[in-house]
């Protein structure tokens, strides 16, 4: 739900609910970062609305404990893909405060995703 809060205010506070506009506003912030005026960053970020609002409604409607089976490789994937877009997110395109508690976030997130990867091992092998 912040995602697509997160979404809307930006859709309806910054870009008047233009696509160009917030197109153009991603290529101004990855030009002053990378130096390429590219905007194809804003379909990186639909690309993660739609896949979160598919993952959320395989785990409503498949249930926890078949969400859970799912196999590890596209379970790795996903959190991969998510981590890479909170790191560019609130380390790569940011600064200051927000910079060091994005990457305290993501490194707490990969800490956590190696603890319970191996508590999950270790159950397993019981």
């Amino acid at each position: 739900m912040a995602l697509l809060a997160h979404f809307i205010c930006a859709f309806q506070f910054y870009h008047a609910w233009s696509h160009a506009s917030a197109y153009n506003e991603t290529a101004r912030q990855t030009s002053e970062v990378f130096g390429i005026n590219w905007g194809g960053g804003l379909f990186i970020n639909y690309a993660v609305a739609i896949l979160w609002m598919t993952d959320v409604g395989w785990w409503w409607f498949a249930g926890v404990s078949a969400y859970r089976r799912r196999a590890w490789l596209l379970t790795l994937s996903w959190h991969s893909f998510l981590i890479f877009i909170i790191f560019n997110a609130t380390v790569v395109f940011k600064d200051g405060l927000a910079r060091w508690v994005g990457l305290l976030v993501c490194l707490t997130l990969c800490l956590s995703w190696v603890s319970i990867g191996r508590q999950r091992s270790l159950s397993a092998a019981q």
